[in-house]
């Protein structure tokens, strides 16, 4: 039953007349008109004091609350359904709006999908070709490191080679220390040089000079040592007679002038000689000692009748600590 159904069904209830037609109505109506004088005397009690409701007979209550039973289940189903029919519209629009921002959502998601399925295409075949380059490159270093390792066996044969070659043309060179620069008492000549060697050695005869100029040094200043003449001589025999002649001279002079005489070393040959250097003066201070320094830089320590070489300044130091001060 509707709510409007249920407000008539109340008010034609509680109408007067259906109120008069009840049970008990009827009843006081029989006994007023039995009794006059209870009614008069009802009624001028009634006069004398205020009217009073007559209470609701049984039926009527009984009939009221199932009304209200009924209007409270006709409200709550009407609720109820209103509630429901405005949780379905709201449900169908959020479901609707819910959908249609997933469908926005999963249409965004193909697209960025597509676009990264296309980059990594791209980095797919970006590393591809760089994994080939690799590939290409590691067979090239490969073959250029076996070429690398070949080249560099080659250059140190062609560097001995060209030190050998080196060393063999300053064969017959020797270098003269000494001779001041710009004195008047020697001049540079290839005829000055030779008759220096002679009187300064005491050679037979003066030795056959080809050239003779000073180091390709800068020159020095006026109070700097002076820079060694390299003597280039004709004969090998003759380059060696000196050298011999200076080691066995402790001291060369010519002119007040003390002179030193070595051969014509190559660079390398030079500082090889020159790792020796500390250990020869400590081998000239030791007594039954005897040394050399032998082409290229061999030295060769002679103790008690025992001779041993060293081309390490490393190894000969480590023999001189073993032997007695």
């Amino acid at each position: 039953m509707s709510v409007a159904g249920l407000k008539k069904q109340f008010h034609k209830a509680t109408q007067p007349s259906n109120l008069n037609r009840s049970p008990v109505r009827g009843l006081h109506s029989g006994c007023l008109s039995s009794a006059p004088a209870l009614t008069a005397a009802s009624s001028a009690s009634g006069a004398a004091s205020p009217p009073r409701e007559k209470p609701a007979s049984p039926g009527l209550a009984k009939e009221l609350a199932a009304l209200k039973s009924d209007i409270i289940q006709a409200v709550t189903s009407e609720l109820t359904r209103a509630l429901t029919a405005e949780f379905h519209s709201i449900s169908r629009d959020y479901h609707s709006k819910l959908q249609t921002e997933l469908q926005e959502m999963k249409s965004e998601l193909l697209q960025d999908n597509a676009s990264l399925r296309a980059e990594l295409g791209s980095v797919v075949r970006t590393v591809s070709e760089v994994e080939t380059s690799l590939s290409a490159l590691s067979d090239e270093v490969v073959g250029l490191r076996a070429r690398v390792e070949s080249l560099s066996s080659e250059l140190v044969r062609v560097d001995a080679k060209c030190e050998d070659l080196e060393a063999r043309s300053r064969r017959q060179n020797i270098r003269i220390i000494g001779v001041p620069e710009g004195d008047s008492r020697f001049t540079l000549s290839n005829s000055n040089v030779s008759e220096l060697l002679r009187e300064a050695l005491s050679l037979e005869k003066s030795p056959l000079v080809d050239r003779a100029h000073r180091s390709l040094a800068p020159r020095p200043k006026p109070d700097g040592p002076p820079r060694p003449i390299i003597v280039r001589l004709h004969y090998f025999e003759d380059c060696a007679r000196i050298l011999r002649e200076a080691r066995n001279r402790p001291r060369i002079t010519f002119s007040d002038m003390n002179l030193s005489i070595y051969p014509d070393l190559t660079s390398k040959v030079a500082k090889a000689r020159a790792a020796f250097n500390t250990i020869r003066r400590k081998l000239r201070s030791m007594d039954g000692v005897k040394y050399g320094m032998f082409y290229p830089a061999r030295l060769r320590i002679t103790y008690k009748g025992e001779s041993r070489e060293f081309t390490s300044p490393t190894e000969a130091e480590r023999f001189i600590s073993t032997m007695p001060g």
